[in-house]
């Protein structure tokens, strides 16, 4: 099996899950992100990390109901530890620190958090809310901060209902190419 067959078949397991208080799926949530990546001529890496930056909730098990959500899941961490396992570090920081790529722009961006979307704030809370000065410069210092905002502004993007975008299958070779033993 490969990599791009396994990533299908839990997005076919778990994908169609609604995307915890959005108007869309977790698949359709990562192939809007990854979507939008694509548009802004995104390195290929990084179509991937926006595509899978939401993995670590579906080989995880996590609350079925949002309102059942009271502590931080940690998915960015879980699913970068799994891609890790998978892709190199250019695909899986972005998605480990894309979490904190919103409490930074929380921190560092006075009309950020006004856009953000209610299950949004909602996380921010679980996740420790706008990022205090000291963890600023440190998140800065951190190779992939860039990418991790960029996926974060695409995956802000990628709740729209009924967009169409292409499927799964559209990015199994991008996934293939990127993977550590194809």
């Amino acid at each position: 099996m490969t990599v791009a067959d396994e990533i299908i078949g839990i997005y076919g397991k778990r994908g169609a899950e609604s995307y915890f208080g959005e108007r869309v799926s977790v698949t359709e949530h990562g192939l809007q992100a990854a979507w939008f990546a694509q548009q802004e001529g995104a390195a290929t890496c990084l179509v991937v990390a926006a595509l899978l930056h939401d993995i670590g909730h579906l080989v995880d098990d996590v609350p079925d109901d949002f309102a059942d959500w009271t502590l931080d899941q940690q998915h960015e961490r879980i699913g970068a530890a799994w891609l890790a396992r998978r892709f190199g570090i250019e695909v899986s920081d972005p998605v480990r620190l894309h979490v904190p790529a919103k409490r930074y722009l929380c921190a560092t961006e006075p009309d950020y958090f006004r856009n953000l979307s209610p299950a949004s704030v909602r996380t921010l809370q679980l996740q420790g809310g706008p990022m205090p000065a000291t963890e600023i410069a440190a998140f800065e210092r951190e190779l992939y901060f860039r990418d991790a905002v960029r996926v974060r502004r695409w995956d802000d993007r990628a709740k729209i209902a009924d967009l169409e975008v292409p499927d799964l299958s559209a990015y199994r070779t991008l996934i293939e190419t990127h993977t550590k033993n194809p």
